[in-house]
């Protein structure tokens, strides 16, 4: 239960139809056992058709009588009623046992109804605060965690954790409180009978507990390789090109088919593991319904201390617990499952964020003089990929950072954006520590365009709008500054095509036209350009060369390039070799000294 002590919380908006259920299965409760008692009156007049009438009131004696008392006074009121017509007395006892059921089963429908509302109100605000936590954690998190795991955490693990917060509102609430009152009545008929029942429900009880002790164990393994299956199709979908091209199809269905067998073998052992709680609470329960019988014989029969139709109605309370028996059983059993799958969505929901604004962060609404990189280190797991980087970048002025795979140049555009933090030195905006702006301000400062074009399953004017509110003029606008608009106007719904999942309708040079235009309309001061011409072949890269370096007026630029053929123009260009800065200058400067620069220039032209 300490998981779902704090899965609780996300019931607490839902209290009221929390307390209705509570209402509506406390009064199914009552309906429960009192539906088994009215059978008394029914045995009777069966049973015993020529017993004298009670022609006087009953009157209360104590509680020690009170199942005779209420006999008694259904035997009153039903001969009050219907008089010496015995006929009449059984329409009058028929009727009244169907409307005791017909009770007993509207206030279980309407306990959940209201109970619906709780637990997919809950399912929602789960989801909901997951799907949130999951895109403010910072990009580092991802790189640890397989895509799939996280799907299914926020699809399987959820719904399991719906399906059994109900079995513990029926664990807590509803089959207890079933048991009570049936006990109760039982007490009433024949304390002696009661007594001896309780010799052997905590055996039973016992038994029941030894087969669920593993579950939770067994829960875990299934949810585990079902997200890694689920990492596998995602894997899968994502690079299907590159596993046809190499002819891997075999070796990831190989791996499929693995993981689908270890996850059939966990969810076989899982599930006999629950199958076997039912029968086996069932027999367990008979076994003491058999004794009872014999136990309760002999009071009729040989002592003589118990009538027939009390008799009768006993049993039938006594099977009357075995249904919330049972119910409480498998609801012990459902709530190991939700308890891991719940272990499972609070290590997300309670993951730490390493870049939340501190508090009182400062909003920074505009750039005004320049970027400052101090003595910068930044590390992804033990080696130093920058070690004491320092370089200022004036307000207008467009830096490009060069150097071979693994020099540290895009690590860079990852620190500036704060998706890292640097482990020693600072990078300022303007003399403002960026850790102490919040993230969303210095985000608005800087535009974003990568080697790979991320667009969305959606049409061309949203993937450039991308969630602002602008015009369709605008829209327009930043596509022709992009060089897009040619291209897009010749499709069938010109801005309105949809361009497929991640843009696969689109070749690479447009998609990166649409991404460079979704940048102009952001217009922000700062912009961040990560090998984005790099993918392209030779026309495609002159028309968003061109787009870029109109995209580049007036503002402030970082470029990060292989090809460099496209940075030329830069006013300062800084190459970089293990993190560190080798050389730095203009274009034609480098190219003097004869340094790594010229040498990177030679074998490009090469």
């Amino acid at each position: 239960m300490n998981y779902f002590k704090k899965i609780i919380r996300y019931a607490l908006p839902y209290k009221k139809y929390g307390y209705l259920n509570i209402l509506f299965n406390i009064l199914y409760a009552l309906f429960s056992t009192f539906s088994f008692l009215v059978l008394m009156p029914l045995l009777n007049v069966i049973f015993k058709p020529n017993e004298n009438p009670i022609s006087q009131k009953p009157v209360f004696t104590g509680i020690a009588k009170l199942m005779d008392y209420f006999k008694d006074s259904m035997g009153y009121y039903i001969q009050s009623v219907a008089g010496e017509d015995k006929s009449k007395a059984l329409i009058i006892v028929v009727t009244l046992v169907i409307v005791t059921f017909f009770f007993k089963n509207i206030f279980n429908y309407l306990a959940m109804y209201f109970i619906t509302f709780l637990r997919n109100g809950v399912l929602k605000d789960i989801r909901n605060d997951l799907y949130k936590k999951t895109i403010e954690l910072p990009i580092s998190y991802f790189s640890e965690k397989r895509k799939g795991d996280i799907m299914s955490r926020i699809g399987t693990d959820v719904l399991e954790i719906q399906h059994s917060f109900l079995s513990v509102l029926v664990m807590l609430v509803r089959e207890p409180l079933t048991i009570i009152f049936t006990l109760i009545a039982m007490i009433m008929i024949s304390l002696k009978l009661t007594v001896f029942v309780f010799i052997f429900i905590p055996i039973s009880g016992y038994l029941i507990s030894l087969i669920g002790k593993s579950l939770k164990k067994k829960s875990d393994s299934v949810q585990k390789e079902q997200g890694y299956f689920l990492s596998l199709l995602e894997e899968t979908l994502g690079g299907l090109k590159i596993i046809k091209a190499f002819n891997s199809e075999d070796n990831f269905n190989s791996k499929f088919q693995i993981s689908t067998l270890r996850f059939n073998n966990y969810s076989n052992k899982l599930l006999n593991r629950i199958n076997l709680s039912s029968p086996t609470s069932e027999f367990l329960g008979i076994g003491v319904i058999a004794v009872l019988l014999w136990y309760g014989g002999t009071l009729v029969l040989v002592e003589g201390t118990l009538d027939g139709e009390s008799f009768i109605a006993y049993m039938g309370l006594a099977y009357n617990i075995l249904t919330p028996a049972k119910a409480i059983s498998k609801a012990s059993y459902s709530i190991k499952k939700g308890n891991a799958a719940a272990e499972r969505v609070l290590e997300i929901l309670e993951t730490e964020n390493s870049l939340k604004d501190i508090d009182k962060a400062i909003i920074k609404s505009s750039f005004d003089n320049e970027i400052k990189f101090e003595n910068v280190s930044f590390k992804y797991e033990d080696e130093y990929v920058l070690k004491d980087f320092s370089l200022t970048i004036k307000k207008g002025q467009t830096v490009a950072l060069v150097g071979q795979s693994g020099s540290g140049k895009s690590t860079i555009a990852n620190l500036v954006t704060r998706f890292y933090d640097v482990n020693k030195g600072t990078i300022t905006i303007d003399g403002i520590d960026i850790k102490n702006l919040t993230k969303h301000s210095l985000r608005t400062q800087l535009g974003m365009v990568t080697q790979d074009a991320i667009l969305f399953h959606d049409t061309i004017a949203n993937n450039i709008a991308f969630g602002k509110e602008v015009t369709e003029e605008e829209i327009v606008s930043a596509a022709k500054i992009a060089n897009a608009h040619e291209f897009i106007s010749e499709l069938p719904k010109g801005y309105q095509t949809n361009i497929g999942d991640s843009g696969n309708k689109l070749s690479g040079g447009q998609k990166q036209r649409i991404s460079i235009a979704r940048a102009v309309l952001k217009n922000p001061p700062i912009m961040i350009l990560d090998e984005a011409t790099s993918a392209l072949d030779t026309e495609s890269e002159k028309l968003v060369q061109d787009a870029l370096e109109k995209m580049m007026q007036n503002r402030t630029s970082i470029v990060i390039a292989h090809r460099l053929s496209t940075i030329q123009k830069a006013d300062t260009i800084v190459v970089m070799k293990k993190g560190k800065i080798v050389e730095q200058g203009n274009h034609q400067e480098l190219l003097a000294e004869k340094g790594t620069y010229h040498k990177l220039v030679t074998m490009q032209t090469l």
